[in-house]
């Protein structure tokens, strides 16, 4: 009977009590412990003949020091260091590692042993990716208050990020900003923001709700404060955009209405960029 059970450690002990004494063995003998121990662990009856005729000792699995070196208190450094940095890539951030280590303490926002330190400052991009993986994972469903809206998606022309070449004064990104401090529940305010792709004119109207009637209001003072009269507009899809009072809208007053692909922040790029320098300090992108 094969006793699957048997660790690898008990394996070794059972190996090295009847070695000896299978080596000392008559040839018939040997046969009957060489059965034994077949039975008690698995092996096949060469690899156990193996075994048994080997008399070294079996080497240690080598430690991994590198889980060792970077420890928790590691990992929090580069969490706090990465947020500083807004979170970007590995490859952007080790480069710039020293100058932002040192600038963090300078004004107390990081305090670190010196070991800590010098594993930071030898760390590799992918060392960092390693680390960062859960948190990355942590952060990756967050807060989103766009509802999508499928009823005109497939009306309303598609407008990608490379579409933009030849683009004239008047055409505008637009997206909402929410000032939930990352919780829904309950009332709070959005700011409409828009951006002029040709001149990178900025305009933020606050709305008191998300909805349609209220980014048309926020539309209408938006054109009477632009140098220039609106001709074209570009959104996500999100619900207070896609929708037929902001196409009628659009369509009275002559103004191209396009949208971004589902799921394509690159597609407005320009809005995205604005928003953190518009908003970013008082509401959640």
């Amino acid at each position: 009977m094969i006793i699957k059970s048997m660790s690898l450690s008990a394996r070794r002990e059972l190996l090295a009590s009847v070695r000896q004494k299978h080596l000392d063995s008559s040839w018939m003998d040997k046969g009957k412990i060489l059965d034994g121990v077949v039975a008690a662990t698995g092996y096949d009856r060469k690899h156990a003949i193996q075994l048994m005729n080997n008399t070294a000792e079996p080497e240690k699995p080598k430690e991994r020091l590198a889980c060792q070196k970077y420890d928790e208190q590691t990992r929090q450094a580069l969490y706090s260091i990465w947020y500083t940095a807004n979170q970007i890539g590995s490859k952007r951030l080790v480069p710039f590692l020293p100058e932002l280590i040192k600038i963090m303490e300078r004004h107390g926002h990081l305090r670190i042993p010196t070991e800590v330190r010098t594993r930071l400052l030898s760390i590799s991009p992918s060392t960092v990716d390693r680390l960062l993986r859960p948190e990355r994972e942590r952060i990756k469903q967050g807060v989103s208050t766009t509802r999508s809206g499928n009823l005109l998606k497939h009306q309303i022309q598609v407008r990608a990020f490379a579409d933009w070449d030849d683009v004239t004064p008047g055409f505008l990104e637009a997206d909402l900003v929410a000032h939930c401090g990352g919780n829904t529940n309950g009332p709070f305010l959005n700011t409409l923001v828009l951006a002029d792709i040709a001149t990178g004119w900025l305009e933020c109207m606050p709305l008191l709700r998300k909805s349609a009637s209220d980014v048309i209001d926020g539309l209408r003072v938006v054109d009477e404060l632009l140098p220039i009269p609106m001709q074209g507009l570009d959104t996500d899809c999100g619900s207070e955009f896609i929708n037929y009072d902001l196409l009628d809208y659009c369509e009275d007053r002559q103004i191209t209405f396009t949208r971004a692909r589902t799921h394509r922040k690159n597609d407005q790029a320009h809005i995205e960029e604005k928003k953190w320098f518009s908003c970013a300090s008082t509401g959640r992108l």
